[in-house]
């Protein structure tokens, strides 16, 4: 069932306005760079507009083989949504990466690119600002946009509304009969018609009448127009009526269920959002919600998921604080944060591929938040992102609630990561870790902060922003510091001479690396020592100074040997021959190698013992023995076998 009826005047302006001339070429004002189409569908909150957008594209979606993408740039709430994240949104519509991160511009130019030589539709909902609108329009003329609004959106050039009022009495009539049937209109259609001249015409007003008439059927038409006619003057517009009339006709609790509704990250709602607010089970949460649903209150989305449509979240809003006292409104949140953080918590156990460790994680945990399987959590994981992310941010907001928040947004990185793994999460983690580093920045939690950092700061080099990455690792080792915390210490001096290896900058590199060596030397730290005697290698190696990358490496093989790391010391050999190669020594290169090859066999590493193998058939090609360096290269051969990434292998020497 659809609730979109009549707008034929308004549909055929929309078509008509694809193919109007601009106002620059009539004027014989020379056009800018050619950009998508914008049609604009303007009219107050609950006029349908959005119906109409939606209808609108349905008609002409056959002329844009390329799809309808979507996005909202205000949440049910009226928080206006971030530029960022609406560009995200059409980008993972296309199927398009979004590196963690990246800011305004350059999501805008990928979606740009994105879009070229495409015909696509962009339905973008609910614009309260035509900065938002414009920093999302492809440079495509192909491309059509077709946004909503209250108003105009002045700032885009040529860009004529096509504003809404109510609808016809007609086609009001036509919505009420696909709510309550045709038997009570027909038998008092000058009542139908009383009804839509009091709900203004305005879709939002009679669905809620409609709904409500739908869930009385021995209540008269005439009866609904006459209760709304007889409203004191101080109600409000048609909207306000309407939900009035609805919500006192609601039981008490349900009445302080819908109150408690504005509560719901991002106005998405599903019966453990509600149970929790309200302090009731699941399977009565789940039947109010549907009741809702029948009285136009919430709309069905996906998945059990519930929308709280924007037109009401103010009425919503104004009864919350009129009342519901603070203290019950803050319980009700911690209700609701502490039900998603058992909830996250479930989802991570079933990603576990050991059942034991399943069922010991879920060990205590009632039946109503457990998950079917693995495919169900990760299910709920992703139609829920949404509102847990907005959940996370609004908890952090709060101020009130800082261990709740911290809780819930660990919980939400662990599922993630479990879930979508750390590379398939980034683009989400990121934002999560920057709500970290608010929460650690306001409560001077230093060891926290210095671990958001961090992990911002390696979520930036991964994506080649390796400048930004140095401020933040230097940042978290400011932070380590501080909290007496010699892993964040140490582990922020390795990444900062990381980041200088990075930047080509040597000198810098074997300082920091150096710096680092000397922590782990004096906390005893093998493992740490070892890696980083290998890492001073790399940036000796590639600074040319041979002798000091070979002490180096030749530490790194005498650490790992010590530790009992086969593959890590046949790994540090090897770069020891490379470098005793470029030093002009290959002898020594051929004795190192051969040492090499002998632990790769025995860590069972092949494809290290195929690449030392092509080494030294090149070094004894550079020795003058080609029948011994055949040999090795039919070794390597049978070693890699039908490899893909042999080929690499086998081109030859570093």
């Amino acid at each position: 069932m659809t609730d979109f009826v009549g707008r034929r005047r308004e549909l055929k302006e929309l078509r008509e306005d694809i193919a109007r001339t601009g106002l620059d070429t009539l004027s014989g004002r020379k056009a800018k760079a050619p950009r998508a189409r914008v049609l604009l569908v303007a009219g107050r909150p609950g006029s349908g507009r959005t119906a109409l957008a939606e209808a609108f594209v349905r008609e002409v979606a056959e002329h844009y083989p390329d799809g309808v993408l979507r996005t909202r740039l205000t949440t049910p709430g009226g928080e206006p949504v971030a530029t960022e994240r609406a560009l995200r949104t059409l980008l993972e519509s296309l199927g398009e990466p979004t590196p963690p991160g990246a800011g305004e511009d350059d999501l805008g130019l990928a979606l740009r690119t994105a879009l070229h030589g495409r015909r696509a539709i962009l339905l973008v909902d609910d614009a309260a600002d035509p900065h938002q609108v414009d920093a999302l329009l492809p440079d495509t003329p192909e491309c059509l946009v077709v946004v909503t609004a209250e108003g105009p959106l002045t700032g885009i050039p040529d860009v004529r509304p096509c504003t809404l009022g109510g609808l016809d009495t007609p086609s009001g009539v036509q919505m009420l009969v696909q709510r309550i049937g045709d038997i009570r209109v027909t038998a008092d259609p000058c009542a139908a018609e009383a009804l839509v001249e009091e709900c203004g015409g305005r879709p939002a007003v009679l669905a809620l009448v409609g709904g409500w008439l739908a869930a009385h059927p021995k209540a008269s038409v005439a009866d609904v127009a006459k209760q709304l006619h007889e409203m004191p003057a101080g109600a409000g517009d048609p909207l306000a009526r309407g939900f009035r009339f609805v919500y006192e006709s609601l039981p008490q609790p349900a009445q302080r269920t819908l109150r408690l509704l504005p509560l719901a990250p991002a106005g998405f709602v599903d019966s453990h959002t509600a149970s929790a607010l309200a302090g009731c089970s699941v399977a009565a949460a789940q039947s109010t919600l549907e009741d809702f649903a029948g009285l136009g209150l919430v709309r069905h989305a996906q998945n059990g998921l519930f929308l709280l449509p924007g037109c009401l979240a103010p009425l919503l809003r104004a009864l919350l604080e009129t009342k519901e006292r603070p203290a019950e409104v803050q319980l009700a949140r911690a209700r609701m944060l502490e039900r998603t953080v058992r909830l996250l918590g479930s989802c991570r156990a079933m990603a576990e591929e050991d059942e034991g460790l399943v069922r010991e994680r879920l060990d205590g945990l009632p039946r109503a938040l457990r998950f079917a399987d693995r495919r169900a959590a990760a299910t709920w994981l992703d139609t829920r992102l949404p509102a847990l992310s907005a959940a996370a941010a609004l908890a952090v907001a709060d101020g009130g609630l800082d261990t709740l928040a911290r809780r819930l947004v660990a919980a939400l990185v662990r599922a993630l990561a479990e879930h979508r793994g750390t590379a398939g999460a980034a683009p989400e983690l990121y934002g999560l870790h920057r709500l970290v580093l608010d929460v650690a920045e306001r409560r001077d939690l230093h060891r926290e902060q210095a671990a958001a950092l961090l992990n911002l700061a390696d979520l930036d080099a991964a994506t080649g922003r390796t400048r930004e990455a140095l401020e933040r690792y230097r940042a978290a080792l400011d932070a380590g510091r501080a909290a007496n915390d010699p892993y964040a210490t140490g582990r922020a001096m390795e990444s900062v001479g990381g980041a200088h290896q990075e930047l080509g900058d040597w000198h810098r590199a074997a300082d920091w690396f150096g710096r680092a060596l000397s922590q782990a030397l004096a906390r005893g730290e093998r493992a740490d020592e070892a890696r980083l005697y290998g890492r001073l290698g790399n940036v000796h190696t590639y600074a040319g100074r041979y002798g000091d990358a070979l002490r180096s490496w030749r530490a790194a093989a005498a650490g790992y040997r010590k530790l009992a790391d086969v593959p890590g010391q046949a790994r540090a050999l090897s770069e020891m021959a490379r470098v005793q190669e470029y030093a002009g020594r290959p002898e020594e290169s051929l004795h190192t190698c051969r040492e090499a090859v002998e632990l790769a066999r025995k860590a069972g590493d092949q494809r290290l013992q195929a690449a030392l193998q092509v080494r030294l058939a090149d070094t004894l090609d550079r020795l003058g023995d080609p029948a011994a360096a055949r040999l090795h290269r039919s070794a390597a051969d049978r070693l890699l076998g039908d490899d893909p990434a042999a080929c690499e292998i086998r081109s030859g020497s570093d």
